[in-house]
């Protein structure tokens, strides 16, 4: 894989978005959507570089978030069908929610219970066709990363079978569930069994339903033809329209961390430091864990010269994985990291006083565009 812009017009560290490469990934889901009539929103979650929703927005329905300032954003930077699931909501939060939210998702009955006068007052005064839904969840496991899994024991998201309460759900008209990471439509399949066992007497009083994230479309490998015939076979069975809210899957392998080597020390191997660190700027790195792609290089010792980088933090562990390259690497040599659009802006942070990455794009001809940097006030700002 290689960058069809120039990496050396912005001082690094930056993040960069190709919007070519987001085009190619909208344009699967447009034609998921086309092909079934579901509607699919961005899960904001994994992806909230607002500079690109108007383009995003040209190819999807909506945006979805995890609370109030997720859902203002949405709200004001692509202003189309805008969802809203907490696992509990704030009281005085939820007046402004109701007023800029189409979907409110609730994650217990007890929510529902607590709001649902509310929530039922701002519908009918507002006549603007708000929905109502509940979370269940299946209790079926699909994936092997229990960080990430919403179906594991013990688990706090979702209504399960035997707390479902058939006698709330007056104002309910749509479920909800995301019970997926990064899984290909085999796993959905499995998973809708198991939803239409546990929950299926109570779908065709239902307006809608929505089977959540964690859909990974556009990996090369997802099997499309599966999942659209999965939902055109759900919505003729329940007559309901399907929502989608992938994160990853819109922005999948459209961004690209660059950094630069600042030194390199040789202890048993050589390392090198680079201005970016995986605990402040990749975190899922650390939490996932994974080892991300880098431009130009292979697994360890596949090539003649091999490094393990890291970040200049005080964190012992702030490692970001072994690499190996046909030539040596320098001081000031420029390391691109691969698929760095998903769940790193949205989740980095200043530990150490480290300086965010600026943010950038390149553009559909090939420009590169400063969206925005950063600096000391923003670390300063973040404290008090």
């Amino acid at each position: 894989m290689s960058v069809n812009f120039d990496t050396n017009k912005i001082k690094t560290p930056y993040y960069i978005v190709d919007e070519n490469l987001l085009i190619e990934n909208l344009k699967v889901l447009k034609s998921v959507s086309e092909q079934t009539g579901c509607k699919i929103l961005l899960a904001q979650k994994a992806f909230s570089m607002f500079s690109l929703y108007p383009l995003i927005g040209d190819y999807l329905d909506g945006t979805t978030a995890s609370g109030l300032f997720e859902a203002k954003l949405g709200f004001e930077e692509m202003s189309k069908e805008n969802h809203v699931f907490s696992a509990a909501y704030l009281e005085e939060e939820m007046d402004e929610i109701l007023e800029i939210c189409d979907h409110i998702i609730f994650n217990s009955f007890a929510q529902w219970e607590k709001y649902k006068a509310k929530a039922m007052q701002c519908e009918q005064a507002s006549h603007c066709g708000k929905e109502f839904g509940i979370r269940i969840n299946p209790e079926f496991s699909t994936q092997d990363h229990a960080i990430y899994d919403p179906c594991a024991k013990g688990s706090r998201l979702g209504v399960t079978k035997k707390n479902f309460r058939p006698d709330l759900l007056d104002g309910i008209s749509g479920l909800h569930f995301h019970t997926l990471c990064e899984q290909n439509s085999d796993d959905l399949i499995a998973t809708l069994k198991v939803v239409e066992e546990k929950f299926g007497e109570y779908l065709p009083q239902m307006k809608w339903i929505n089977f959540g994230g964690g859909h990974h479309i556009t990996r090369a490998d997802y099997d499309i033809k599966t999942l659209v015939d999965c939902i055109n076979q759900f919505k003729q069975k329940y007559d309901v329209q399907v929502y989608l809210e992938p994160g990853e899957a819109v922005a999948l392998n459209t961004g690209f961390l660059v950094s630069t080597v600042l030194d390199i020390v040789d202890n048993d191997f050589q390392i090198g430091i680079l201005d970016t660190s995986a605990a402040c700027h990749m975190p899922d790195v650390l939490e996932m864990p994974y080892r991300p792609n880098v431009l130009g290089s292979d697994l360890p010792d596949k090539k003649a010269y091999t490094y393990r980088f890291a970040g200049p933090t005080c964190l012992s562990g702030d490692i970001i994985g072994d690499y190996s390259f046909d030539q040596p690497l320098s001081i000031g040599d420029q390391v691109v990291f691969c698929d760095m659009a998903i769940y790193s802006m949205v989740k980095n942070n200043t530990f150490n006083g480290m300086k965010l990455p600026s943010i950038a794009i390149a553009t559909k001809d090939g420009e590169v565009k400063l969206v925005k940097s950063f600096g000391y006030q923003d670390f300063k700002e973040r404290l008090s």
